[in-house]
Parts: C-alpha cells; structure tokens; sequence
C-alpha cells in the first residue's frame, strides 16, 4: 500500500516535466507507461479500504490524461485484471457457486443468492446516477475534492473507531457461510455509498460486513466476492458504452499493460491484506487515507495537479 502515493507523485512530477501543460486530444494515444501505472494503481487499490476510484482520477490528472470517455472507460475496463486476480484466488468459491446454480452445492447457492441481492442496490442506483457522478464527482466540475473530502472523512471515521476501541478482533464475528439475505441486501445497501469517489467500495461493504456481524476476514472475504459481481458489471457496462472510444484512443499495448499490471497487483494487493487484517485492525488504512487527503489537497492548492 505504501508504493501508492509515491506513485501519485511520480505522476505530479511526470505532468510538470511534460513539454507542454494544454490538455491532450482524446485521440492521442496513452503511453503504455502511463497505462502500466494505471495498473499497478488500480490492482493496489481496488480491494484495499482507500478508494482505486479516487486513486485513479488523481493520478490520470496528474499525468496528464484528459477528463474523457475513452480515459473513464480505461480506468473501470482494467479492473478486469483485479477481478480476475479475485476469482483465481477465491476459485474454491467460484466452484462452490457453480455447484450451487445446479443443485449440487447449497452452500454455494445461498452464497450466489447473496452476492446477487448485495448487488442490486448498486445496480439499481449506479444506473440512476452515474452521469451526474461522471458530472460533477470524477474530477470533473467540482475537480479532485469530492475525492479529497472522501478520502479524509472515511480516514477519520476509521481512526474514530479504532481509538475508541469499537471494532471487533479479527477472530470475533459470524463466519460469510452464516450470512441470511436480509443482511446482505443491507451490505449491499451500504455499498451504494461507495458511487461517491473517495468512499471505498471495499471499506463500506467490509463495514457492512461487520456491522451485521461477520467477522473481519469473514466481512473482507465477502467483499471482495461482492466486488467481483459488482466491478464486472460496472466493466461490462464501460466496455459497450465507450468501448469504441477507448480502443479508438489508447493502443492494444496500453490496454493490455494496464489489465497485466492491474492482475499482477492485486493478487499482491489481497494477499497482503488478508494476512494483515488476520493480525490488525483498519486503523493503518485510516491514517493512510488522511495523509493522501492532505496531501493532494496541498498539491492541488499549489495547482500542480
């Protein structure tokens, strides 16, 4: 996690070396460096608790990258890769769904009817509002604070919390297999707050979790289950509406470095988190969130993104 911002702010120093500070086309190509950041960016991000969206956003303006269609359908279609990394880790899951769509599993069909009831809020909502997100909350008119304020606000809730000593120890709480689907309609409910960029999907649905009381690695594991359904979604829906304009902008080697790295990343990514969370509590994340607030605050104060 720590590699993230210093990324950003390779990406702040990349935009103030470029030879000229005017927007580029949407038609330019993206560099497959700058593809293979995004990448890295997004697997890093996407399941840990500190938002990829907000991470993404700030490091394609800080490169340079244009406010667009094609930009916006890059940085959700490589979330193929962290999706992928997901079900190969989790393929005893994935097999025990697949059982259960036929009848041979009823664990493993309670679990797909709860990924799919967690999912619809979001479903539902996403297709609602998602231009006015696009809008106003993607470092568009309103620029990076949304996601400033989103980053500080879920820091400092977390960091409450923790000095408060209301979270559980990882080894308390209800195993995922005991989940009933009024609870992970609620999950899913909560996962809708995560359309602000900034919030964490991840944070939202693991507090989620624990709130209708999974334990931490029970309410992480359902997560990233969730995310799977969610995010590929949210891929598919990118891909057939700007498609066309992304395989237009950006070349085959950039979408394919982006989706790689993005794969490589977050295996890395959700190993190290599993075996963290196993052992510690949230509260690293919270103070991470509040420095990256800071931080690009200031960055952005002194418009050097």
């Amino acid at each position: 996690m720590l590699l993230i911002a210093p990324l950003l702010i390779a990406g702040v120093v990349y935009a103030q070396d470029a030879p000229s500070s005017e927007p580029r086309p949407e038609s330019e190509d993206m560099t497959v460096t700058q593809a293979a950041t995004l990448g890295v960016v997004e697997g890093l991000t996407e399941y840990l608790p500190v938002s990829s969206t907000g991470h993404l956003v700030v490091t394609q303006r800080a490169m340079g990258i244009p406010n667009s269609d094609a930009a916006n359908a890059f940085a959700i279609c490589i979330q193929a890769g962290a999706i992928l990394a997901v079900l190969g880790l989790y393929f005893r899951h994935v097999k025990q769904m697949t059982l259960g769509l036929i009848g041979r599993d009823d664990e493993g069909r309670k679990l797909l009817i709860n990924l799919i009831v967690a999912f619809v809020p979001a479903a539902v909502m996403g297709l609602t509002v998602h231009k006015y997100i696009e809008a106003y909350l993607m470092g568009g008119e309103w620029g990076l604070w949304p996601i400033i304020g989103s980053w500080f606000v879920g820091g400092a809730a977390i960091l409450v919390v923790h000095w408060m000593k209301l979270e559980k120890p990882p080894e308390e709480g209800r195993a995922m297999m005991t989940l009933t689907t009024k609870q992970a309609l609620l999950i899913g409910v909560i996962q809708c707050l995560a359309m602000w960029p900034g919030v964490s999907r991840s944070l939202v649905t693991i507090v989620g979790g624990v709130l209708v009381g999974l334990s931490v690695p029970a309410a992480v594991e359902f997560s990233f289950l969730l995310g799977v359904v969610t995010l590929g979604a949210a891929t598919a829906y990118a891909g057939l509406k700007h498609g066309d304009a992304m395989l237009a902008a950006y070349s085959p080697a950039a979408l394919a470095a982006g989706f790689a790295l993005s794969f490589v990343s977050a295996v890395l990514a959700v190993k190290w988190m599993v075996a963290y969370l196993n052992k510690h509590s949230l509260a690293l994340f919270g103070y991470y969130r509040v420095v990256i607030a800071v931080v690009i605050a200031v960055l952005v104060l002194m418009q050097w993104i």
